[in-house]
């Protein structure tokens, strides 16, 4: 009997080389000190261009000079009233628009006969600039919380329908057939099946909504409200406080921030099984 192993182990063996893992590529990483870096080196370039006078003070004035203006609106309480406004208005529409936006997808996604005139539906009206139907929901709704509330859910229902009846549609229905075969109904198919595997995009699509919702709210508070962060940028617009008005800018880049802080944690928490 041939001893196979004797013979071709030595030559197998002698060919042997350590092998670079490469199951890391196209797998990107979130570094948070290279992002606070370059937000620190953007602010500290904005200052020295602000020292060396090669920016206007009146058109752009220093970081020093908006930080300074953010206390003071601060202290005053000016700052927590405007955001406290816009914070109310972009809730009750993101939650408004959002929760709607989401079933409405889920039915495209799982109902033929939701499907083609849904999709037609929302491809149709989903281009029309929200803004410019800002004026008539201020006919329907009135001038006051209702027409922005309105406008900001009108903005972010259409980028949930659309991305959760893709997310729905990306979903391996061979886990639905398997789901099938092991005698699971329809509900705990969704529950178990479907909606676990398009969470991440539906998730990705808060983040989407969410800064057409933050968009949408300076348009309304700009043109009907007296408190609220876009309020607070057209005054200081029109009465030239550039320190003001980039303060307000500021502050709602802290706020688009924030909301993708908090839209990242979640993710965190309900994707740990990726």
């Amino acid at each position: 009997m041939v001893d196979v192993a004797h013979d071709v182990c030595p030559a197998a063996t002698a060919d042997k080389r350590p092998v670079t893992f490469r199951g890391g590529l196209f797998l990107p990483r979130t570094h948070r000190l290279v992002g606070f870096a370059a937000l620190v080196a953007l602010i500290l370039t904005w200052q020295a261009a602000s020292s060396f006078g090669w920016m206007s003070p009146v058109l752009a004035p220093s970081p020093g000079e908006v930080i300074d203006a953010l206390r003071r609106m601060a202290l005053s309480g000016e700052l927590a009233t405007h955001l406290s406004a816009s914070l109310v208005r972009l809730a009750g529409g993101f939650a408004i628009g959002g929760t709607a936006g989401i079933a409405f997808g889920m039915a495209i996604g799982l109902s033929s006969l939701v499907r083609s005139p849904g999709a037609t539906l929302v491809a149709a009206l989903f281009p029309i600039p929200k803004i410019a139907l800002l004026p008539l929901f201020i006919l329907w709704f009135g001038i006051g919380e209702s027409s922005k509330v309105a406008t900001i859910a009108f903005g972010t229902f259409f980028p949930m329908v659309i991305a959760t009846y893709g997310a729905v549609d990306n979903v391996d229905r061979s886990l639905v057939r398997m789901g099938r075969s092991f005698g699971l109904s329809s509900f705990a198919i969704i529950s178990k099946i479907i909606l676990p595997g398009a969470l991440p995009g539906i998730l990705s699509g808060m983040r989407i909504a969410s800064s057409i919702g933050i968009v949408l709210l300076i348009a309304a508070e700009m043109i009907g409200a007296n408190e609220g962060v876009g309020a607070l940028v057209l005054a200081a617009g029109n009465l030239m406080q550039s320190d003001r008005l980039l303060a307000g800018v500021v502050v709602l880049s802290l706020l688009g921030l924030t909301v993708a802080g908090v839209i990242g944690a979640v993710e965190k928490r309900l994707l740990a099984w990726r």
